[in-house]
């Protein structure tokens, strides 16, 4: 499956591209893309896990950015 979600409080590409390491680093996911100038979010992941792999996705970019928030 593969989501598309907004964010919002990113404050930086650095902080972009560490989310987006952290989040391939999750079982699961098959691809993601963190665009700062966008402010988005692309996800490709396991059908049946996806909702649990947002959940790991969120801790992962909390850790990273505290203030960010993806919309989903």
């Amino acid at each position: 499956m593969k989501k598309v979600y907004r964010l919002e409080n990113l404050d930086c590409a650095n902080c972009a591209a560490k989310m987006e390491r952290g989040i391939l680093k999750i079982e699961g996911v098959i691809a993601a893309t963190v665009s700062f100038l966008s402010q988005k979010l692309t996800i490709e992941a396991d059908d049946t896990r996806f909702e649990e792999i947002m959940d790991e996705v969120i801790k992962v970019c909390k850790k990273v950015e505290p203030d960010c928030k993806i919309k989903r």
